[in-house]
């Protein structure tokens, strides 16, 4: 009877968490009327800064900017004097609304089981109700790419809006690419390693074959659909078909240089569109990554030295470098909580040398590139959609940043957030 007891006490814990995952922010009405912002200085990332200036935009799009535009009739008009308008921060190779809490298998939708799954889409497992979403939101970020994790083949990603009441509402492109967590290259050497080098070596080749022999099979899949002769659809292959026509992205994570340099031979083999996602080793062949025009998304900005001999500060330097190089280079931080410290770890990376406008262009403009959505999003232009975010202060800097305002597609979007709810809580408490 004891046990029974706390059997149902864990459910009815485990209940009452899963229940209390959605928060209470109601997402933002279509744009209404048009809308005004006189006097803030704009970062427009292809067209610089531009200072004392005004934005307009209607019915969700950006009709004009320029100083002292006239108010439409029956236009809201916003003084953002002193004020910093950015486009919406892109937060790329993120598990955002796949798991609310990681202690609670219930919540956890991130994988699904087996190693080649790439039938998977991760904006199906999406949960719209997270209590993360709106605590990211608050720091600037209007879009994310959702992507299912797993082993080898993963499935595929989806880039969102950060506001709706669906994937469908949050939908900006869906099923972009298929990602490859590549075969692991080196050996283990860890304490908790109970494998020999050999069995390391073995496991690592038999990995590495299971991944080409899929693409194998799902080449001859295409091929036979080319030519008619399929006698039934497979979804595993039916969802890789777009990586061999030119459609669909091969994002790969990897991290050591020697998985890399594997991907690309492998990419460039097949005629795949490549994006190397992780990348940490990328400062170890910013040459090699710039001569292949391989796009990189760098996600260790705020890692620990992988070697002994290292520099301390080689992930805070690493995008400097690979803009030295002139790679092709976005920044991300992956994970789901933390990935609201993508604007902070960008701004880190200045600190570290990196060109302040380009970082500011690695988590706008060139993940909206990665995305193949950069004429809708990434840049305040006229014709690109009203995704923009106000700050009292540089969005880079975790001591100045106050987002004031954000807009979806021309709609404000509520800023609560169950942080900041709770930090007012507190506030009163003696």
């Amino acid at each position: 009877m004891k046990n029974l007891m706390k059997a149902v006490f864990a459910a009815s814990v485990i209940g009452a968490s899963v229940a209390a995952t959605a928060h209470d922010m109601v997402p933002g009405e279509p744009q209404q009327q048009p809308i005004l912002l006189q006097g803030g200085t704009l970062y427009t990332i292809t067209n610089g800064i531009q200072e004392d200036t005004d934005l307009l935009f209607a019915e969700g799009k950006i009709t004009a900017i320029g100083r002292d535009l006239a108010a439409p009739e029956n236009a809201q008009v916003i003084d953002v004097t002193g004020k910093h308008i950015y486009p919406g921060l892109i937060a790329l190779d993120t598990t955002l609304g796949l798991v609310e809490i990681g202690a609670v298998r219930a919540t956890d939708d991130q994988d699904e089981v087996g190693n080649i799954t790439p039938e998977v889409s991760g904006h199906t497992a999406y949960n719209p109700d997270s209590e993360v979403i709106p605590t990211i939101r608050y720091n600037g970020i209007t879009h994310a790419q959702i992507v299912p994790q797993g082993n080898l083949i993963m499935g595929r990603s989806s880039l969102l809006q950060t506001d709706g009441w669906t994937y469908e509402d949050a939908g900006e492109a869906l099923n972009v690419g298929v990602h490859v967590s590549w075969p692991r290259t080196g050996l283990n050497t860890a304490w908790w390693e109970r494998r020999s080098p050999e069995e390391q070596r073995k496991a690592n080749a038999e990995a590495l074959a299971e991944l080409k022999q899929a693409f194998i099979d799902a080449r001859a899949y295409y091929d036979a659909k080319q030519a008619g002769e399929l006698n039934g659809t497979d979804l595993r292959w039916e969802a890789m078909t777009g990586l061999f026509d030119g459609s669909s992205t091969l994002f790969v994570h990897a991290n050591d240089k020697r998985q890399m340099e594997q991907a690309i031979d492998f990419s460039q083999e097949h005629g795949f569109e490549l994006v190397l996602m992780g990348a940490r080793d990328a400062w170890r062949m910013t040459e090699q990554l710039a001569a292949a025009e391989v796009p990189v998304v760098y996600g260790a900005m705020y890692g620990l030295p992988s070697r002994h001999d290292e520099a301390y500060d080689q992930a805070y330097a690493t995008p400097a470098a690979l803009a030295a190089a002139g790679v092709n280079f976005a920044l991300s931080y992956p994970g789901y909580w933390d990935i609201r410290n993508l604007a902070f770890a960008a701004g880190n990376s200045v600190a570290y040398g990196l060109d302040h406008a380009t970082a500011l262009e690695a988590i706008t403009l060139k993940p909206a590139q990665v995305m193949g959505v950069a004429d809708k999003v990434g840049s305040l232009e006229v014709g690109k959609q009203a995704s923009l975010v106000v700050s009292e202060g540089d969005i880079l800097n975790h001591l100045e940043q106050d987002i004031q305002w954000m807009f979806i597609d021309g709609s404000l979007v509520d800023l609560n957030n169950r942080h900041m709810q709770l930090y007012k809580k507190y506030q009163q408490k003696p």
